[in-house]
């Protein structure tokens, strides 16, 4: 399993925002200036990220993102699902309705076991908090 670009990007970020003050405002160009990550993806991620509810923004004067919850409530499995969707480590398990594209479906003998495989790896990145990355 490897990560995307954008959830990489992602996790650079939020640990480069988790850096700063608590209430610190956070801006993509600032963000971007700082990790290196390109103005227009961090303004993308930035979205994704509020969308997802681990950012919160602020229009107007002194606006800008903040960390909507504090560093230790903030795991890297939720960065990554922000960007990336819900953990699953085949196509088989990724659709929500059980439906799936693969060939085997009808045979498979494995595929009711591969959630099991998603939890863990699920549980393993949830186990590392945003503080830890941090320092």
């Amino acid at each position: 399993m490897r990560l995307t670009h954008l959830a990489d990007y992602a996790v650079v970020m939020m640990t480069a925002a988790a850096r700063r003050a608590p209430s610190a405002r956070l801006s993509a160009t600032e963000l971007a200036e700082e990790t290196g990550v390109p103005l227009p993806t961090a303004q993308k991620l930035m979205q994704k990220l509020s969308a997802y509810g681990l950012l919160v923004g602020q229009r107007g004067f002194g606006g800008g993102y903040a960390l909507a919850r504090p560093v230790g409530e903030i795991s890297l499995a939720d960065i990554v699902e922000a960007v990336e969707g819900p953990i699953a480590m085949t196509q088989c398990v990724g659709h929500e309705d059980g439906s799936s594209d693969c060939a085997l479906d009808q045979h498979c003998r494995v595929k009711p076991h591969m959630g099991i495989v998603g939890n863990a790896v699920r549980g393993a990145l949830g186990s590392v908090s945003l503080q830890e990355l941090a320092r």
